[in-house]
């Protein structure tokens, strides 16, 4: 079960517009957090992360699974499977019973087990810039316009070409 504070942050974001995979982080940033604190580990900051967005799917964020031919077929069934729990459905067993203690704890204790490098800063930049590889050039593009359109501006500034120290050409100033 996800932290009230991180379902509050998620909601916050969600109410401000942003994008189901900005509202998905908060719970990939908790999961983050669980790690360095010792909570448990995790085998790869890739594991970590597929954690979060779980846990996300489950709380309601509206963050698709991935289509068919994207991952592998197991993975993108539990994906499904989380994202219909989060959207109303019933749990797949007939009975309606949560897991249970023995699987439960067998769940944690072998995360508990792994290793904690999974969230340091090296492997969280290692993990973003390979994610970045991944995409075409055209798609990062797409992504850095799409978030300097949704930036927040604070009443009072003004852009970078307007702060300037360079002095204005007089072809400009004209």
């Amino acid at each position: 079960m996800p932290d009230r504070e991180t379902l509050q942050r998620a909601r916050r974001d969600q109410r401000e517009g942003k994008a189901a995979s900005t509202q998905a982080g908060e719970f990939i940033r908790e999961e983050m957090h669980h790690i360095r604190e010792g909570k448990h580990g995790a085998r790869s900051t890739r594991q970590a992360v597929a954690i979060g967005l779980s846990k996300a799917r489950r709380a309601g964020v509206d963050l698709k699974p991935p289509a068919a031919g994207k991952t592998s077929e197991k993975t993108r069934r539990s994906a499904e499977r989380a994202y219909q729990r989060g959207h109303g459905a019933a749990p797949e067993r007939s009975t309606g019973r949560s897991t249970g203690p023995r699987r439960s704890s067998a769940t944690l204790g072998a995360l508990r087990r792994e290793a904690h490098r999974a969230a340091t800063p090296r492997a969280l930049s290692s993990q973003a810039r390979s994610a970045a590889k991944r995409r075409g050039p055209a798609a990062r593009s797409a992504a850095a316009q799409a978030a300097a359109a949704t930036r927040k501006r604070r009443p009072g500034t003004r852009s970078r070409a307007a702060t300037s120290s360079r002095p204005m050409s007089r072809e400009l100033r004209e």
